[in-house]
């Protein structure tokens, strides 16, 4: 068959694997996929296929937006854990991609979010929840066995791949015999909680034991292959510990925090879990309105001991006046996947993203909420729109 007799090749929209692979690669945004689908039929078929979504929640798994904050404005009367009984969800995004979903009015406890999920404590059955805000998908658990319902329970989720199985981690204490941290990891792939794991707490001279627990609203930090969580005690509650549960070798273990002197644990904090510049664990500590990096490193004798690294001046960094128009600056969130820290003052919040430094306020000083959660997730709108989901400006401008 000669050159000019051979089929001629589509042109390359015209190829369904092509154009897949040049749709995968839209930026993140929620307005991405809907912008595709309006299109043609063609567009939209290979848009809305549910494998197509998947390989695109996959392919941006590590570079999801900030989609917004839940704002939690009540709190357990005995744990002071927040509930989501009035909750708020606060949109950073501007339109085309500003997103909202209704949140059920439901007394719950939120624990935290990652990798676009939820996890919530219902507030009297103390049930563990899984929800997807983006599709409307609700999982329930049982609480595993050994938790010591006297002390608050806290807890973290995250998806074990890139697919749509999960993993929920638990820790609370126990007090059987002495003071123990206890921790239990729940799998959406066999659907059963796996043995109970628990180290020994220390003892406070001070107080006693038996005051350390979970923080109330500092939920859990996950750096390397680790979460990380503070534990609070004494008659301030204070965070006292960090406690570490290696998702790896399913095991806990104890750090102490690089200050002694930190604030109550019931209201905005100043220090924070954070990951440190260049890897490895970090912890962030505001003193008036500087910020000190801390990193936890090891010597050549494998002694692990925290360092302080880079002290940062506010006043320079944020576009305020802060001896003058603000008293106080409190951390009250950290969205993980955008290494990006919230900060509250009475003239708004800002986001300080932890390597560049570079800030932005998301919201205005009437954000009252002393407790926020920053949501992370890829929308994909497979489920999200014909689920009958409140998005109408998302709709509206695309």
């Amino acid at each position: 068959m000669s050159p000019a007799s051979l089929p001629a090749a589509p042109p390359p929209l015209e190829d369904d694997d092509l154009l897949s692979e040049i749709l995968l690669r839209l930026p993140p945004e929620p307005s991405s996929l809907p912008r595709a689908r309006a299109v043609s039929r063609r567009w939209r078929s290979l848009a809305s296929d549910p494998r197509f979504c998947a390989r695109f929640r996959a392919h941006h798994r590590r570079n999801p937006p900030l989609l917004g904050c839940f704002a939690v404005e009540h709190f357990h009367p005995i744990s002071h854990q927040p509930i989501l009984r009035e909750a708020r969800f606060c949109p950073v995004l501007e339109a085309p991609n500003r997103i909202t979903f209704p949140i059920a009015r439901d007394h719950f406890m939120i624990l935290g979010c990652r990798h676009g999920l939820v996890l919530t404590l219902h507030r009297w059955l103390e049930h563990p929840m899984v929800w997807d805000p983006l599709t409307g998908d609700q999982h329930r658990l049982n609480t595993p066995p050994g938790f010591d319902r006297k002390y608050p329970i806290s807890g973290a989720v995250l998806r074990a791949a890139a697919g749509d199985d999960f993993q929920v981690v638990l820790i609370g204490r126990c007090d059987s015999q002495r003071a123990r941290a206890i921790a239990s990891v729940y799998s959406s792939k066999t659907g059963a909680w796996g043995n109970l794991v628990s180290t020994p707490l220390p003892v406070d001279d001070r107080y006693g034991d038996s005051v350390l627990h979970p923080g109330f609203f500092m939920p859990a930090v996950m750096v390397g292959n680790s979460l990380y969580w503070l534990f609070v005690g004494g008659r301030n509650l204070s965070p006292t510990i960090i406690v570490e549960f290696d998702l790896d070798s399913w095991s806990l273990a104890l750090i102490p925090t690089p200050v002694e002197k930190v604030y109550c644990a019931w209201r905005p904090t100043h220090i924070w879990v954070i990951p440190a510049q260049g890897g490895g664990l970090g912890f962030l500590v505001l003193s008036e309105f500087s910020a000190q990096f801390w990193k936890r490193k090891k010597d050549c004798d494998g002694a692990a001991s925290w360092v302080l690294g880079r002290t940062i001046a506010l006043d320079k960094l944020l576009p305020i006046n802060l001896g003058k128009e603000i008293e106080h600056l409190w951390i009250i969130g950290l969205a993980e996947d955008n290494n990006t820290v919230l900060l509250k003052s009475s003239f708004g919040i800002f986001t300080v993203h932890l390597e560049s430094l570079e800030s932005k306020k998301i919201f205005e000083s009437n954000y009252q909420s002393p407790c926020s959660f920053p949501f992370e997730g890829v929308y994909t709108a497979d489920k999200g729109i014909d689920g009958g989901h409140d998005v109408p400006e998302l709709l509206q401008n695309v």
